[in-house]
């Protein structure tokens, strides 16, 4: 690391201990001799409950403690799981319908926890629920994602969570009312579930009278505050940690029952308590995404250039409002709403409503991958309309670099862009002049062939302060405490790679200390892109006072010369003195100053970044069986930037994997009953190794200006722009087959089908 210098491709220090078995997840780290719990779950997904007794499952061998929703008001848990509302048009607050930790006399979907059984072991607890009666009256369902059905919610007439709009609406009517041509297109961004590799889990005990909760999440502040809220305790009182994490994806960024029903069920029993979901449970009760209706419209000129945009999207927010759901598919999607084109005139109303269906909420970018997808699918459907290319209406209608810093419609700032090149250097890097020799090749041997082009941008989300404190022990190893946390993408190897970078610590004795309300006393967790920008823009405020720190005690030794930092050494004026950070700490240890050894900081940045970028897809599609083969995937990414080239290069492909998964095979499919089909890996289809090409990933940095380190984010961005790529690769492969209309997922079925009613026959 120290030879090569800044910007390299570090391999994660992490990889060891996870490839080799040595991972400290939380089912392996529960205290000895923790209980086990069991959730007894609704089976189905909407019905007043007409008796639960649970009389002889808490008499049953091994049982130690059973609740209910009455069990739980009586000790003291009255309040509901919190969520985060927006505005109606009108200005009143969205609907924020009570959601219980247990079911309280009517159940809303399949899965939702009725009650909870702790034993010696799983299977006493399993045996004791098979004891409790449970009787209901089934109700009508809702399950599509419509406004009206059978009310789920009274605070929700015609089950409406919100209506929610942002835009200039006067302007957009007036350029629709003035376009030469208007493109409108209705599509589906289907439901998938998120299927982390670790499914969710924690344990609770109590320790020294304070209560330590340690849950699979994506940060612990926030879960500590719930946590002292609704079990009423001070948050002094409460310590969280997060373990080494298998996925989130951001289906671990909030709060579920459980982690509230363990906490509750140790501090009454004095014991720990454990519990880990199991992968249909899982697929029942984590959270969803996605799962919109849009109907997207563009106006144009003569010329080609958009004049207007509006968008009027149905948001299913499944039975209950969860955490962030509200916000995501308002606020966060609108950040992005017209992507990287020279628009004004837009607007986006969203309508948000219940459904008898498990919670909907963050998944793998949240809200940009939605507003994306429907505006690169509109864009491709309007050039095959218009008749034009769809790479060059795309660059007719960008932000050109003169424009930046620019303001988009909906008060969002780009500070930079330089959308012509990326496009260009896609066009290359995808050898689109070779596309048709190999449509003519895929046609010979009776396929087709399409090529899809997305072109999008997303911005970093989340709490743009961050704090870092570094600390020099006596065994010359280097702790830094940071606000984020770890779920698979490298942030101790990143983290450890800068640190050294800016200080020159050999990285091999940084370690980084994450997930832990104790020793970390403030931070924003993992989630939107923030991390490494974030958490780095903190180090860099923490090594500037570390620099000062040192560089005055030095000057100091050395008759108050005056000391300078290269990154490297300290180095005194006049002379060959040359310390490293090392030898400067342990310098003020053995002079005492012990103030010297540890430092911190926290910093905000000034505004959020703007990772974007092209994906071209290529796809083969075998008439004959309707199978869909991705051959050939292209990114060029503007992520500014790179700290370690070979991390974000991962990311990408996880991101773009998610994407395709979603586009070409992933859907959560219920039946009029609200029963889900897909709760198994049998009925649920995952994308696997051999379902994707080798993905090509190419940098084109245009770096940020929003923060000193010029970076942009990019954890999320493959997934962002993927979705349409693929989704146009395959609108490409169809569309003179007459079929002009797709949506996800491009199941072989669902291309069949469509080809079996194409207008156009095969030559």
């Amino acid at each position: 690391m120290d030879k090569f210098g800044k910007s390299q491709s570090v391999k994660r220090i992490e990889d060891l201990r996870f490839l080799t078995g040595s991972g400290r997840y939380v089912d392996d780290i529960t205290p000895a001799g923790a209980l086990h719990t069991f959730v007894l779950r609704s089976p189905v997904a909407h019905a007043e409950v007409t008796e639960l007794n649970v009389s002889d499952a808490r008499t049953a061998d091994g049982v130690h403690l059973v609740l209910t929703a009455q069990d739980l008001i009586e000790g003291g848990l009255s309040k509901g799981m919190r969520a985060s509302l927006v505005k109606n048009l009108d200005g009143s607050e969205g609907a924020d319908p009570r959601r219980p930790l247990l079911a309280e006399a009517r159940v809303r979907f399949v899965g939702e926890p009725i009650a909870v059984i702790v034993a010696d072991t799983m299977e006493h607890a399993k045996d004791a629920s098979e004891l409790i009666v449970f009787d209901f009256e089934e109700l009508e369902t809702h399950v599509k994602p419509v406004v009206g059905g059978p009310e789920i919610h009274p605070e929700a007439p015609q089950n409406i969570a919100f209506d929610w709009g942002t835009g200039e609406k006067d302007a957009t009517e007036a350029a629709f009312a003035d376009a030469v041509h208007h493109v409108t297109l209705e599509l589906d961004d289907n439901r998938v579930i998120v299927n982390s590799m670790e499914p969710r889990g924690c344990y609770a005990e109590m320790t020294d009278g304070r209560l330590h909760v340690s849950v699979n999440g994506q940060g612990v502040w926030g879960t500590k505050t719930d946590l002292a809220d609704i079990l009423d305790m001070d948050e002094a009182d409460i310590r969280v940690t997060n373990p080494d994490v298998g996925g989130g994806f951001g289906m671990k960024a909030m709060n579920y029952a459980e982690t509230f029903l363990v906490a509750f069920a140790a501090r009454a029993l004095g014991r720990p308590v454990r519990w880990m979901s199991e992968r249909t449970e899982a697929m029942l009760s984590d959270n969803a995404g996605r799962d919109l209706i849009h109907v997207a419209e563009l106006a144009f000129d003569a010329d080609h250039r958009i004049t207007g945009y509006r968008i009027n999207t149905v948001a299913n927010m499944g039975a209950y409002n969860s955490q962030y759901a509200q916000p995501i598919q308002t606020m966060l999607f609108s950040r992005v709403l017209m992507g990287v084109y020279d628009v004004q005139s837009a607007w986006m109303r969203t309508v948000g409503v219940y459904t008898n269906t498990t919670q909907v909420d963050a998944y793998r970018g949240a809200g940009r991958p939605e507003a994306i997808y429907a505006l690169e699918r509109a864009m491709d459907t309007a050039a095959r309309q218009l008749g034009v290319d769809p790479w060059d209406l795309r660059a007719k209608n960008f932000i050109k670099p003169n424009q930046f810093p620019y303001k988009t419609v909906t008060d969002e700032t780009y500070d930079v862009g330089d959308f012509d090149r990326l496009l260009g250097r896609a066009a290359v890097e995808a050898d689109r002049d070779g596309f048709a020799a190999r449509r003519a090749a895929s046609a010979a041997k009776g396929k087709l062939r399409g090529l899809g082009l997305c072109y999008y941008i997303e911005s970093i989300l989340g709490d743009p302060s961050e704090g870092a404190e570094i600390v020099f022990l006596e065994d010359g190893t280097v702790e830094i405490y940071v606000g984020t946390q770890s779920n698979g993408q490298g942030h101790e190897t990143v983290y450890a790679q800068f640190l050294s970078d800016q200080t020159g610590i050999p990285a091999d004795r940084i370690v980084v200390i994450q997930g832990d309300s104790d020793r970390i006393k403030q931070g924003g967790g993992t989630g939107g892109s923030r991390s490494v920008t974030v958490q780095n823009n903190a180090t860099l405020a923490t090594v500037t006072v570390m620099v000062e720190a040192f560089g005055a005690f030095l000057s100091e030794t050395e008759d108050n010369a005056e000391v300078t930092f290269d990154d490297e050494r300290f180095r005194v004026e006049g002379s060959n003195t040359a310390t490293t950070m090392l030898e400067a700490a342990q310098m003020a240890r053995d002079a005492g100053r012990d103030d010297l050894l540890k430092h911190a900081a926290r910093a905000t940045l000034e505004a959020r970044s703007y990772p974007n970028g092209a994906h071209v897809a290529e796809v083969e599609i075998d008439p004959e069986t309707g199978q869909t083969r991705l051959d050939r995937y292209t990114v060029v990414d503007d992520f500014g930037n790179l700290i370690n080239p070979m991390l974000a290069a991962g990311q990408v492909h996880g991101g773009v994997v998610q994407g395709v998964g979603q586009a070409l095979q992933e859907h959560v499919a219920y039946d009029a009953e609200g029963q889900l089909l897909t709760a198994t890996f049998m009925d649920y289809s995952m994308p696997r190794a051999e379902d994707v090409p080798m993905i090509k990933f190419h940098s084109e940095p245009v770096p940020s200006t929003n923060n000193i380190m010029g970076m942009k984010g990019c954890g999320e961005a493959g997934t962002v722009g993927s979705m349409a790529a693929t989704a146009n690769a395959v609108q490409d492969a169809l569309w003179d087959r007459g079929i002009t209309h797709v949506d996800m997922p491009l199941t072989p079925l669902r291309v069949w089908e469509m080809l079996q009613e194409a207008p156009v026959a095969a030559e």
